[in-house]
């Protein structure tokens, strides 16, 4: 075994390399493992803000989730968002990507003045698509009336079959240049050769899109794809500010439910077991993204 001086003193390779990973261990279990365990923990109590004592319940908070049918909707809600505020950005951000890789006068002035969208905090995002969409002067509503389709205003934000729309168009918008810039990463790694070996065996561009660009993008689209799910179920700040969850639940996803659990109803004990719930789903994914990206 070799060994190595510190300051006079011999120490093993292994020695050295205990001492170097301290530090970012100190780190994951204060932050990632401590707070994790603590909520795991909490999942099986009664604990509320309102009093400090709580007991164990076992699974009664896992049992009282699952067989709640607002948890049950919030479920529902949050596999319709994170599917159409995944896909959608996706394939916007496909084309643009795909136009944007043509080599002609302005596209990178277009690539960044489109990467501008995503560095606006999503607060700020919220409160735009609010005007555009409000029920009384939005920009959506003047349109539609403008064009005949309309004869009356619609409240977009206040209709359980609308609210949802406005908020994955929302996140649509935020998340369009992020894909953009990852598939035209993606796009610049396939061999332009490729492309004009096909063109000149009489492939359309359909057909080079197809056979020759979406394979030799298949990792970096699998990598996309589930970082943008991960994202999605992490989300909070457009359906808060936008919806608050609503109307009626109708945009309350797992980030909603649980603030609403913690800080509203204050049961803390509820709050921690579906944030296990939801955890669990992002570990999932997560697992997928290092396979995929390993």
């Amino acid at each position: 075994m070799s060994k190595r001086k510190l300051r006079g003193t011999t120490l093993s390779d292994s020695a050295v390399g205990v001492i170097l990973i301290l530090p970012a261990l100190a780190i994951f279990v204060s932050i990632i493992l401590f707070p994790f365990v603590n909520s795991l923990f909490m999942s099986f109590t009664n604990k509320t803000l309102m009093n400090p004592e709580y007991e164990l319940v076992g699974f009664r908070n896992y049992q009282k989730v699952f067989s709640d049918p607002t948890f049950l909707r919030t479920l529902k809600n949050t596999g319709v968002f994170v599917f159409f505020a995944t896909l959608l950005p996706f394939v916007f951000g496909m084309i643009w990507a795909v136009i944007l890789n043509n080599k002609f006068r302005g596209a990178g002035f277009l690539r960044a003045v489109t990467l501008v969208d995503w560095i606006i905090p999503g607060a700020s995002i919220s409160f735009l698509w609010a005007f555009i969409f409000d029920a009384n002067h939005g920009v959506v509503n003047e349109l539609l009336k403008s064009m005949g389709i309309l004869s009356t205003n619609i409240n977009f934000l206040g209709q359980s079959g609308t609210a949802m729309m406005v908020v994955v168009i929302a996140r649509t918008w935020q998340m369009l240049p992020w894909y953009m810039a990852f598939l035209t990463g993606g796009l610049q790694g396939i061999e332009f050769d490729q492309i004009e070996a096909a063109r000149i065996d009489g492939a359309s561009g359909p057909q080079v899109f197809r056979y020759i660009v979406l394979p030799g993008m298949k990792s970096v689209i699998i990598i996309v794809l589930v970082l943008g799910i991960i994202g999605n179920l992490q989300h909070f700040d457009i359906p808060k500010v936008l919806t608050a969850g609503g109307p009626a639940g109708a945009t309350t996803i797992f980030s909603i439910s649980v603030y609403r659990q913690a800080f509203e109803s204050y049961k803390i004990g509820l709050a921690a077991t579906i944030g296990t719930i939801w955890a669990a789903l992002l570990a999932a994914f997560s697992f997928l993204y290092t396979r995929k990206a390993a």
